[in-house]
């Protein structure tokens, strides 16, 4: 008899939150932080750089709950964490695309990073849209635009990593350890 051990759930199924930033297609994640400082980990040197190459007081703009929308290729380059790490630091929950870069989906998503691909996200909101976000079911809401956009529904698998909070929690939970 085999017995199935759930992962608990660490991240609600509907996610309510702004849009903090709209990427095009191709864009490099490592230029969030400047390829100069893809080595730290300092949360404080990392706010302190985060988008400053796009907008000055982008720390000071977003907040916790806020998503990133992007085109196509989102993650493109080398698939360095920092960049996202400082972006989760700064209150970012998730990522929607129009699709993304390999080596990015696999590294945020064994995170437990909320990525949605969702076509024509990318030119269907604008920045500060209020977006409802089931990331089980991929759909995107945005009520004031009377929006709905169906994306990519994600295997099971990956919803129960991102689920637990990443592949490292998801597996400490399926085997037993706290």
């Amino acid at each position: 008899m085999t017995t199935t051990t759930t992962a608990p759930q660490v991240l609600p199924d509907v996610l309510t939150g702004r849009v903090a930033w709209i990427f095009g297609d191709d864009h490099d994640i490592d230029l969030m932080i400047g390829v100069q400082n893809i080595k730290y980990t300092d949360p404080e040197h990392l706010h302190s750089v985060c988008m400053k190459a796009y907008e000055e007081d982008f720390t000071d703009k977003v907040r916790e709950g806020d998503w990133l929308v992007g085109g196509r290729n989102f993650g493109y380059g080398h698939p360095h964490y920092v960049a996202m790490t400082a972006m989760r630091n700064e209150g970012i929950i998730g990522v929607v695309a129009e699709s993304f870069s390999p080596g990015f989906w696999r590294g945020e998503v064994s995170n437990g990073m909320p990525l949605l691909t969702v076509p024509g996200i990318s030119t269907s909101v604008e920045r500060w849209d209020e977006m409802e976000v089931d990331w089980r079911a991929a759909t995107v809401t945005v009520r004031a635009k009377d929006l709905v956009l169906q994306g990519e529904v994600l295997n099971d698998r990956t919803q129960d990593m991102i689920a637990a909070g990443g592949r490292y929690q998801l597996l400490l939970a399926e085997h037993g350890r706290a």
